[in-house]
């Protein structure tokens, strides 16, 4: 088969999504198609693996030899004999992801997340199809022009997928501009424990881990000198994790289920895990995110006799064993202080922490504003950078970078980094995108501290207190553009010329009028 380079295998890729349209929701092709493009990478890899244990050591059998790989591929999940089927194939494979699991402990609960076997969403003939197309080519590390290009097409169809599908349940994909400008802010080092209590796809844990492996002592050997964590709320997508970890050599990475906010899973004994990072793009604006007080929702008659919900009492009502919320509970309506302060929990002593926000959590007030008071006069925030419009696929919501550093430099203690990024962009027709120059400028502003007119300031906490901690950025930076002051003498001279200038004309027209006998 031929060697497959980045841009033939992405087309191949996206082109699967074809088979799947009109009988899946587009949000769900991700799931269908990361699972087989798996399962035919670990087989050819697995058959590759054996086949060079084999030759190296000539006194092997194939059945010795099986073993040696370190992902295991069963029987009944070879590719070979799952091609060849042609009736209840979806059943096949939901046993033949059952059977990996069962000999790869490290995929327990990652390759039966997706269920193939509903012939109502998939036939027979579709699921075909589809095994047909992915048997194009081979995905031995010998046909891949680089064996990390698997990893990157994943991030390429979750991208597009995130294009494609829209918004659903308040979720966002992280453009690579906001997750590269993030972590250069966060600066992870090697050794560090780096955690994203909301980590998707593993975006943000990757590129923290890629901004590492560049740095001196950043590898240790082929690996890279950092350890991941991570936690993710929707089954497929916490998934799709653990399968990307993979690809990109991080087998031990540490993704686990659930809802952070509500049941965070990273513990040393009864105590939350502390980090030395964490980054993270968390839902925005969450809403109903408490969800022991959402379970047994009460009812009442409103004036017309209409059965209504009566709103649970966030203020009252959430009781958070792990003490995160101790500058106050968010709204209902609003989880991302939630989320923050279930940041700055987990977050060491000497840790930084960044994170995605929308533009309202600088300025709303109620129990927000009450919050972000307490925030400021702890001395917790480091900085903040308000993102260009148009950034996220399918949403124009205004977004800002908050960054949180627990051991403030003296000469910062007490003041705030503030940006406006807001120019900082290159314009595209439906979507704006951060490319490395602008990245390069917001950061090297960052670090160096110094205000430059209409982009950056540095305002210590008696500006913050005078604007009741209101940190909205318009607030602090002008960055209306630069008038030129106007010369009155001047206007006033050019519009007395330009006004004889109208009478000679007026004159002119007149004689040629009247010459004509008009």
């Amino acid at each position: 088969m031929t060697i497959i380079d980045l841009s033939a295998l992405e087309r191949w890729l996206w082109a699967s999504a074809d088979i799947l349209r009109g009988n899946i929701d587009s949000s769900d092709y991700k799931n269908y198609i990361f699972g087989l493009l798996f399962l035919k990478r670990a087989n050819d890899v697995f058959e590759e693996e054996v086949e060079r244990a084999m030759k190296e050591d000539k006194t092997l059998s194939r059945e010795d030899a099986e073993f040696e790989p370190y992902i295991k591929i069963p029987k009944e999940a070879r590719w070979n004999y799952l091609k060849g089927k042609t009736e209840n194939i979806g059943e096949a494979l939901d046993i033949a992801f059952a059977a990996i699991e069962s000999q790869n402990t490290q995929l327990e609960g990652v390759m039966t997340a997706t269920k193939f076997g509903d012939k109502e969403k998939l036939s027979d003939n579709v699921l075909q199809r589809l095994l047909s197309h992915f048997n194009q080519y081979s995905l031995r590390n010998a046909d891949l022009y680089h064996p990390d290009i698997l990893a990157d097409a994943y991030e390429f169809l979750i991208k597009m997928f995130a294009d494609d599908a829209g918004k659903k349940g308040g979720e966002f994909y992280s453009p690579k501009g906001v997750v590269n400008l993030l972590v250069k802010l966060v600066k992870p080092a090697p050794r560090n424990t780096i955690l994203d209590p909301c980590i998707g796809s593993g975006g943000m844990d990757l590129e923290c881990a890629r901004y590492v492996a560049k740095l001196p002592d950043g590898k240790i050997g082929n690996n890279i000198n950092v350890s991941l964590y991570g936690q993710e709320k929707n089954l497929g997508t916490w998934a799709i994790c653990k399968i990307n970890m993979i690809l990109h050599n991080f087998m031990d990475a540490d993704i686990r289920k659930g809802d952070t906010l509500v049941n965070p899973q990273h513990k040393e004994g009864d105590n939350l895990m502390l980090f030395d990072r964490v980054i993270s793009n968390p839902p925005f604006s969450q809403d109903k995110w408490w969800e022991p007080l959402e379970i047994n929702i009460k009812k009442k008659l409103d004036k017309d006799g209409r059965e209504v919900e009566i709103a649970p009492n966030y203020a009252s009502g959430v009781v958070d064993p792990h003490g995160r919320f101790k500058f106050g509970i968010p709204p209902r309506g609003y989880a991302d202080m939630a989320f923050v302060q279930h940041m700055i929990a987990v977050l060491k002593q000497d840790g930084r922490m960044g994170t995605v926000l929308p533009h309202g959590v600088l300025f709303r007030g109620g129990a927000e504003g009450k919050i972000r008071q307490k925030l400021i006069e702890h001395d917790l925030i480091e900085g903040i950078i308000g993102l260009p419009a148009s950034l996220f696929y399918n949403t124009g919501i205004p977004a800002c970078l908050l960054i949180v550093n627990k051991k403030k430099p003296k000469h910062l203690q007490n003041k705030i980094i503030i940006i406006d990024a807001s120019k900082e962009y290159k314009e595209g027709k439906n979507q704006n995108t951060i490319e490395d120059e602008h990245i390069d400028r917001i950061v090297k502003a960052y670090d160096a501290e110094q205000d430059i007119e209409r982009f950056m300031r540095v305002v210590d906490l008696a500006e913050l207190a005078e604007n009741d901690y209101n940190l909205n950025i318009t607030r602090y930076i002008d960055n209306h553009e630069v008038v030129d002051d106007i010369d009155l003498k001047v206007v006033l001279g050019n519009i007395s010329t330009l006004k004889a200038k109208e009478t000679d004309i007026d004159q002119k027209l007149a004689q040629y009028l009247k010459e004509l006998g008009l």
